[in-house]
């Protein structure tokens, strides 16, 4: 389930709709890798 989060999170902040902040502490590390594998990773910042 937290597979599925984290790429909630992602895609937001892919979006524009949410910042790498408004992810919890539990998530930022699974966000992250996500972000980083899609060439995001200065939205990590």
């Amino acid at each position: 389930m937290s597979d599925v989060l984290a790429m909630l999170y992602a895609t937001y902040i892919m979006k524009g709709k949410w910042t790498f902040s408004n992810v919890p502490e539990l998530l930022k590390s699974q966000v992250k890798e996500i972000l980083q594998a899609e060439g995001l990773e200065h939205l990590t910042e």
